[in-house]
This record gives C-alpha cells, sequence and structure tokens, in this order.
C-alpha cells in the first residue's frame, strides 16, 4: 500500500465523516457513554474488591485463656501458637485492656464500668489471632481449640460464613456486569457504526460493480470507526477522570473506613486499558457492520 493510497483513505474517511455529521456524532457519543458506563462499573469492581480484601483481612480468631494460666505458661503458649502452620499473627490482649476496650464502645468513656462491676472483671485474658488465609479460619480454630491454657475460641462462626458467601457474590456479579456491559458496548457501537454505513449502502455496491477489493473498501470505514471511538473514548476519560477525581475530593472523607483506589500507576493502566477498548469497539463494531454490507 503507497502513500497516495493511503492518502485517498484519509480524505475519504474525513469527507464522510463531515459529511454524516449526525451519525458520527451518534457514533461517537455511543461509544463514549459505553466506555464512560464501562469504566465505572470496572472501577466500582476493583473498590468492591479492596472493600472484600479488608474485610477477610480483619477476620480473627479470639482465644480466650484459662484463668490460672500462669506468665511462663502463657508465654510458651503464645509461642506455639506464633509456631502454628497457617497462622499469621498473634497478639495478647490483658483483661484490663479488653475491659477499656468494652467501656469505650458501650460508653465512649461516660461511665466507669470497672465500678459498675464493683471492681470485679470479668474479662479473661485472650490472644487475637490472624490466619494466613482467611477462609480457612474455620479449620485453623478447630485445630487450635485443643491447646492445653486455651478456655475457649471464638470467631463468629456464623458471620465469617455469611461474610464469605456474600464477598463470592459479589466478585461473581461484578464480573458479570463488567462483561454484560463489554458486550453491550459492541452491539450498541456495531448498530451505530451499521446505520451510518446503510446510508452509504449504495456507494459500497458501486465500489463493487467497478472492481474495488473488500480490502479497499473496508478501509476508508475503518479509519472513520477509529476516529469516531478515539474522539468519544478521549471525552468518555476525560469525564471518568473528573468524576473520579471529585469522589476522592469530595466523598472519601466520609469513608473512612474504605478509602477509594488513589493508585496512579493503577489508574493509569485502568485508564490506557479503556483507552484500547474503545479503539478495539470501533475497530469491532466497523468490521461486524462492513461485512455485512459486502455482500450486497
Amino acid at each position: 500500500m503507497n502513500w497516495s493510497t493511503i492518502k485517498y483513505f484519509l480524505r475519504e474517511a474525513r469527507i464522510s465523516l463531515a459529511r454524516n455529521r449526525l451519525l458520527s456524532l451518534a457514533t461517537a457519543t455511543t461509544v463514549s457513554i459505553c466506555i464512560f458506563i464501562l469504566g465505572m462499573a470496572i472501577l466500582l469492581f476493583m473498590n468492591s474488591g479492596e472493600l472484600i480484601e479488608k474485610l477477610e483481612s480483619d477476620v480473627e480468631i479470639v482465644a480466650f485463656l484459662d484463668e490460672d494460666l500462669t506468665l511462663r505458661e502463657r508465654n510458651q503458649l503464645e509461642e506455639r501458637l506464633k509456631k502454628h502452620p497457617g497462622v499469621l499473627s498473634v497478639s495478647f490482649v490483658s483483661r484490663d485492656k479488653a475491659l477499656a476496650s468494652l467501656e469505650k464502645k458501650l460508653g465512649q468513656g461516660e461511665y466507669d464500668l470497672l465500678a459498675t462491676l464493683e471492681g470485679n472483671n470479668p474479662l479473661p485474658d485472650s490472644f487475637r489471632i490472624k490466619g494466613e488465609n482467611p477462609r480457612q479460619v474455620e479449620q485453623l480454630a478447630k485445630e487450635l481449640a485443643g491447646m492445653q491454657g486455651i478456655s475457649k475460641l471464638r470467631y463468629g462462626q456464623e458471620v465469617v460464613r455469611q461474610l464469605f458467601a456474600a464477598t463470592r457474590w459479589v466478585r461473581i456479579i461484578s464480573v458479570f456486569i463488567v462483561v454484560f456491559l463489554g458486550v453491550a458496548a459492541v452491539f450498541l457501537v456495531a448498530t451505530t457504526i451499521r446505520l451510518t454505513i446503510f446510508s452509504r449502502r449504495k456507494e459500497i455496491y458501486i465500489m463493487k460493480l467497478v472492481g474495488a477489493t473488500n480490502r479497499f473498501i473496508r478501509a476508508p470505514f475503518f479509519l472513520e470507526g477509529i476516529a469516531l471511538a478515539g474522539a468519544g473514548t478521549v471525552f468518555a476519560l476525560i469525564c471518568l477522570y473528573l468524576g473520579y477525581h471529585y469522589l476522592l475530593e469530595n466523598i472519601q472523607p466520609a469513608l473512612a473506613f474504605q478509602p477509594l483506589i488513589n493508585d496512579d500507576r493503577v489508574l493509569l493502566n485502568l485508564f490506557l486499558g479503556l483507552g484500547g477498548a474503545g479503539i478495539g469497539l470501533g475497530i469491532i463494531g466497523t468490521f461486524i457492520s462492513v461485512n455485512r454490507f459486502l455482500n450486497v
């Protein structure tokens, strides 16, 4: 393919875009909306994934210790726990610290809980144990239950099961939504581009009559598709960046429990991926639409 042919394709694409302003605008707008919605869905998926990982990492086992456990025995038990397969970390919580924590949760320090209990602290000393794999916490609890010095274990069995069931469904639904939006975007873009090409079906027919090859006919349409998809994608990415930046600046302070993703490298990779997806939508949509009319 020589330079004169390339210039011809570029000129034809430019003339076609100028001649079909409304359909070109409709195509670019469709691409822009699809990429924007797809980007929002992916950002939601990524942030929900971060929240799920945080919730799962907070799952821990509380091992309540025997009342008559000596300091030496407690230290030995702590060493055994740390060396146990599947244990990530072990931290000691004294009965006094546990009472202070409970008092803070109940009344934010407005009254003396210990005085209410007439000086008797009913809470035992305990170890807070985190597992290497939060999803194996139930099995880990069964293994630790028989250790000497531990009177009782608590890890919220039903809550943990419900949490993991919920997070599994959130992941499945999120992936389904992203895939569905991707397929819908291809369909919408292909349909819009097809309308543009349909208005020029006579032109395609004449080109085939004079002996133009399918590749020669496709080329200007592909350039149009790439140009329109590129313009729509750039606009969508600008809106997505401004919208997400607004969330980071104004909504993030209210979400102290779950920081939004603010990693420049992660966001750059996402935007580059969406840019490639937008161009891909234009190419795929054009390919699907043009092929239908090459058989006239």
